[in-house]
């Protein structure tokens, strides 16, 4: 007969924190538990399971090939833990309780406002919890159990629902003396002749800039950035220019007069926003729900809805 014996659910939380943040005292405060107590966890899962799954340094925690695989089941079947929960916590009152909500960097500043306001005067008794994560650590945590919806650039992944809001366009932003600075109507391919400064990997602007310039033959800058804001300081002091999605514009060019902003021309290029959770979230219902009071909501807006 096998010696494996069940992990416990505490057990699996442990080892699933370790695997997303890759350090045991991240880890520990990301679920509340003490180092100790976590890294016991762990070392009681391999004891259970009869095999290592980490690898322990000084500097840096390694997975093994085989804790990745684990991790993928313990994801699972935390996901289902979560699903569970969701079905009592739905069968009671919509829209009350927690709601754990992620929201990419480069819409969290911009429409936070407006989801706050909506969340306090129409949903008081939701208990809304906001993570401002890149969109791989969202979709884990979306698969994981650990968040409920996100807020993200669609299309998302297989085998998640995507219900969406909003298509917004880009716009190009340059020093306030640049040939193209204030006009309306350029084609995609002026990006040929341009230093077009990119976010840092992980975010999907990056991703979707990248696409926008190879369909266009142009080659990006090297300069990157870790955020919208720090993007266009840069295009100020005269390193280049970017890329904002519409919903940032005001708020980011509104920070220096070194900053002039370009329309292109028709089709222009853009993005979809929208929601997305897991598929039979016994809070589906509510999704859609708050997905059409978020349309009413993002009317005043520089975007399209849709739905």
């Amino acid at each position: 007969m096998s010696k494996l014996r069940t992990p416990t659910i505490s057990q699996l939380r442990a080892f699933v924190a370790v695997v997303e943040h890759r350090h045991f005292r991240d880890a520990a405060a990301a679920i509340g538990m003490s180092q100790p107590a976590l890294s016991g966890a762990v070392a009681a899962l391999e004891e259970n399971l009869d095999a290592q799954l980490v690898e322990r340094t000084t500097r840096k925690v390694i997975i093994t090939p085989l804790g990745e695989r684990v991790a993928v089941h313990a994801r699972g079947v935390l996901s289902e833990l979560h699903a569970l929960g969701d079905e009592v916590e739905a069968s009671r009152r919509p829209f009350t309780g927690p709601l754990h909500l992620g929201v990419i960097p480069t819409v969290a500043p911009y429409l936070l406002p407006v989801v706050l306001t909506l969340a306090r005067d129409h949903y008081p008794e939701l208990d809304l919890h906001v993570h401002e994560e890149r969109t791989p650590q969202l979709l884990d945590g979306l698969g994981s159990g650990r968040l409920d919806l996100l807020l993200l650039a669609h299309p998302s992944v297989p085998g998640m629902v995507d219900i969406p809001l909003y298509d917004e366009d880009f716009v190009l932003v340059t020093p306030p003396d640049h040939a193209l600075a204030q006009r309306r109507d350029v084609p995609r391919d002026v990006l040929l002749d341009l230093d077009v400064l990119l976010l840092e990997e992980g975010h999907c602007l990056r991703d979707q800039a990248l696409d926008l310039c190879r369909e266009v033959g142009a080659e990006p800058g090297a300069t990157r950035a870790a955020g919208l804001s720090t993007l266009v300081q840069l295009v100020a002091g005269g390193l280049g220019v970017t890329l904002l999605p519409a919903t940032a514009v005001d708020v980011e060019t509104g920070r220096s007069e070194r900053l002039a902003t370009t329309r292109f021309a028709a089709p222009a290029p853009g993005r979809r926003i929208g929601l997305t959770h897991r598929p039979g979230s016994a809070r589906t219902p509510e999704y859609h729900r708050l997905a059409a009071s978020l349309r009413e909501a993002l009317r005043p807006l520089p975007v399209r809805i849709v739905g």
